[in-house]
């Protein structure tokens, strides 16, 4: 049976990107934009606010880890700056670290955060099937992690950021996978965490080909058609045929990007009865007909993301 989010994860082909260690004192508070890039910070001692644009705000403690795949701008502070509305001190930044609020004495919150790459050029896509925020805490796996992360930034090892890199990719993936339904936003994770939705779900990734329709989903679901579509709609984001729609269009570019090039047999392999059929519904869909898409994929260069230096904390 697949596993939807090693395929999702492995489709994204993620990498970290840039990073900094980040150390607070007193009252302090700042204000990120949207950067474009998915967003990630872990909490290595003490504990802070953090607050996404839509969301509700958060309080990080030591441990903690949030992921934002599609990051849409957040404020960070401490819990005096939140209550009291105390005026921030312009942040100190040298060398991969930045100091906020107070400029000297002990630190009350220490962080490391920063962006992830994703080096598909169709990561828009594929983070449209994942939570919105990822704050996963309590998770003694991922708290291990956290604290080898905080002990390499720290260190001034050999290799240190070729460590530290491959260290936050399994801190990413690990977070994805220790997201439970009570803390993960509407997405892939929160109906891979529901067993009667993971059960459609396993099956529409294991036979994307299949024609599936509402009626046998929820049958895999042992629930009622309306029933299903219901709880479907409201854990993953979306209906259960649009959800299938965009995982055939996720594969049909990978096979692309590839070089598949037999377009009947890409066709059949995302659930099309006919070359034709899957022309037109790829061209509606990604706004380009296949073989234009293949060919711009092989001849453009794409560069990685490349993370913003000039943000007001990460």
């Amino acid at each position: 049976m697949a596993d939807p989010l090693s395929e999702v994860v492995s489709m994204l082909q993620p990498g970290a990107a840039f990073s900094k260690v980040v150390t607070g004192a007193g009252p302090w508070a700042v204000r990120q934009p949207f950067a474009g890039h998915p967003f990630f910070t872990a909490a290595l001692e003490g504990s802070c606010r953090l607050e996404f644009d839509g969301q509700p705000p958060m309080v990080l403690r030591e441990g903690d880890f949030v992921l934002m795949p599609d990051n849409p701008g957040f404020t960070m502070s401490s819990h005096e700056a939140a209550l009291d509305g105390a005026p921030a001190l312009p942040p100190v930044c040298e060398a991969g670290h930045m100091r906020v609020g107070l400029p000297d004495g002990p630190s009350d919150v220490q962080l490391i955060g920063g962006y992830f790459r994703f080096g598909s050029p169709d990561a828009a896509l594929l983070v449209s099937l994942l939570p919105r925020v990822i704050h996963v805490h309590g998770e003694a796996r991922l708290a291990t992690l956290v604290k080898l992360v905080g002990e390499e930034a720290r260190a001034d090892r050999p290799a240190r950021d070729v460590v530290l890199a491959r260290l936050l990719e399994v801190l990413m993936i690990e977070a994805l996978r220790s997201a439970s339904a009570s803390t993960a936003s509407p997405g892939l994770l929160r109906g891979l965490a529901d067993a009667r939705l993971a059960a459609a779900l396993r099956q529409m990734h294991d036979a994307p080909a299949r024609p599936w329709t509402v009626a046998q989903l929820a049958k895999e679901a042992a629930m009622s058609r309306s029933a299903f579509f219901e709880r479907f709609n409201e854990a993953v984001g979306m209906p259960p045929m649009e959800y299938l729609l965009e995982w055939r269009m996720a594969l049909a570019k990978d096979g692309l990007r590839r070089g598949q090039r037999k377009m009947a047999e890409l066709a059949a392999r995302v659930g099309y009865s006919s070359a034709s059929t899957f022309s037109t519904a790829f061209t509606r869909h990604v706004g380009q007909a296949p073989s234009r898409y293949a060919q711009a994929t092989h001849t453009r260069d794409l560069p990685p993301a490349q993370a913003a230096q000039d943000l007001s904390i990460f």
